[in-house]
């Protein structure tokens, strides 16, 4: 078993705190995705769980053992960086063998495990190969290799894809959730990208300044956050807010009132947000007859193939808004729309940016 508990960790550089009472249950076989702007704390709790960093204060127990002060080599986890690590001086083979060399392994169970790890990777044709004649996705290949081999409990990625370009990121995503169905282990996995996050995670913590802002599922996350910064956050692109105002129990924002949205047990008068994916904007023309909805203007246009982000200037005033729309729909800079939603889609923040969920 290599579940995760971490209860109450804390960390500091000199003055500067980091990790604000961290505490997370990570389950045995689940692959947890640690995802947030950078400096918001996910690379420091990732060493911290590594045993690289020494937390001020909290405890880490793997597979229910305390390892809070057991050095990280006695953890059984594995770590694969975003730099890969490798020895240039040695091969493909030697690289991967290292760990277990050190180990006093026999060489005959190195060779086996090596040759097992390759096979799955499909690196068997680089392994008498220097790190320089690889190339940056086939030395992520030998890193993740190399962690394999150890078959650890936990393995432990750090922004591993982040120097690859786009095509092979989404290719080595792949790679890593079929590797995580294939070897059954727990896995934990830092980004800034929130796509890759959605891509890989069973589930997903969203931090912000060394806290936990929310852990959940990432559908859940995407269709139920919890506040501001996650809905602005998860998602791309961002999703659209607007700023608004408690009336009578519903929402007057950009000039009009919104029927759609329940305001119940909000206080009259009090300021709120409204939140809108651009898959969830509904636009109609001015000479459509529609009558309800935000009055807006196109500002631009951005064809993505069989579809177009429409980006539309509110006519009171406020934030831009982005709607997806067909791409066939040929809106252009300068026409006026109307912009509503279907009343289930909206989302509604009260004055501190806590989701408020109101009946429908």
């Amino acid at each position: 078993m290599a579940a995760l508990v971490i209860r109450g960790v804390r960390k500091a550089f000199g003055e500067q705190p980091i990790l604000h009472g961290i505490d997370l249950d990570i389950a045995d076989g689940e692959f947890v995705v640690f995802v947030g702007p950078s400096g918001c704390g996910k690379s420091t709790l990732l060493r911290t769980i590594c045993g690289l960093e020494e937390p001020d204060a909290g405890t880490i127990a793997i597979g229910g053992r305390d390892m809070t002060n057991v050095a990280p080599a006695q953890r059984g986890i594995a770590m694969v960086f975003q730099s890969y690590a490798l020895y240039p001086h040695m091969t493909v083979y030697e690289n991967m063998a290292f760990g277990l060399k050190l180990a006093g392994t026999p060489a005959a169970q190195i060779r086996e495990k090596v040759m097992a790890a390759a096979a799955s990777l499909r690196i068997e044709p680089l392994l008498q190969r220097k790190p320089k004649e690889l190339s940056g996705g086939q030395r992520q290949r030998v890193a993740i290799g190399r962690a394999i081999v150890r078959h650890p409990e936990v393995f432990l990625f750090d922004e591993p894809l982040s120097n690859l370009d786009a095509a092979l990121r989404v290719q080595m995503r792949i790679e890593l959730k079929n590797l995580h169905r294939t070897l059954k282990s727990t896995m934990i996995y830092v980004t800034h990208d929130q796509v890759e996050a959605m891509t890989l995670a069973d589930r997903i913590v969203v931090l912000r300044g060394g806290k936990v802002e929310q852990v959940g599922a990432p559908l859940e996350l995407y269709n139920l956050p919890g506040n501001l910064f996650v809905a602005g956050f998860m998602g791309s692109p961002a999703m659209n807010f607007i700023d608004g105002t408690v009336r009578a129990g519903r929402i007057e924002a950009a000039g009009t009132l919104l029927a759609a949205t329940d305001a119940h047990g909000l206080p009259e008068g009090g300021k709120v947000t409204l939140g809108l994916r651009a898959e969830h904007v509904q636009l109609a023309r001015q000479d459509s007859g529609a009558a309800d909805g935000i009055a807006a203007k196109v500002q631009a246009t951005e064809l993505l193939g069989d579809f177009s982000y429409v980006y539309l200037q509110p006519e009171s005033g406020g934030a831009q808004i982005v709607a997806r729309a067909d791409a066939d729909a040929q809106w252009q800079p300068g026409d006026p729309a109307r912009i509503t939603a279907d009343p289930a889609r909206w989302h509604l923040f009260d004055a501190a940016g806590l989701a408020h969920r109101p009946s429908r």
